[in-house]
């Protein structure tokens, strides 16, 4: 009797050429490039969480989003999170969410899951660089540059 098992395939597509890729070199930079890419009919609406997955020169090789919520939260899988991370070969990150009342301050929640992947991190070797908060007004709130990170 044959014994049959799926095949696993591990895939990362990336077509641009890396000195092509844009490099992050602040929450202003990373902040504007996620508000850039955030879908502005729904930012004001629900929360969203994605993530800058960044290569060892902090250059952008995608953004991928995590989850999309309610109004007031949204749920985020941390095996979800490094398996993205790994399958991109990525060496750090940046988390980012939307607040759609516009309060730039981070929850209790919120804190205790940033602490949480950061320590994730760690075990891989993967740097979490910052977690942002943006609002639909285009504001956001950084974990590093409030040393919460």
């Amino acid at each position: 009797m044959e014994i049959k098992v799926n095949e696993i395939a591990i895939r990362y597509s990336g077509s641009i050429k890396t000195k092509l890729l844009p490099k992050i070199s602040s929450s202003r930079d990373a902040s504007a490039m996620l508000f850039e890419h955030w879908d502005k009919n729904n930012i004001e609406l629900y929360e969203s969480f994605k993530m800058l997955l960044l290569n060892n020169s902090n250059k952008v090789k995608g953004i991928y989003t995590l989850s999309t919520g309610g109004i007031t939260g949204t749920l985020i899988d941390i095996r979800i999170v490094f398996a993205v991370v790994l399958k991109t070969v990525s060496t750090a990150i940046i988390l980012a969410h939307n607040h759609p009342s516009g309060t730039l301050q981070p929850s209790q929640p919120d804190k205790l899951l940033t602490e949480k992947i950061k320590k994730a991190g760690e075990l891989f070797d993967i740097k979490v660089l910052d977690h942002l908060i943006l609002t639909p007004d285009g504001d956001y709130f950084s974990f590093a540059d409030e040393g919460l990170i």
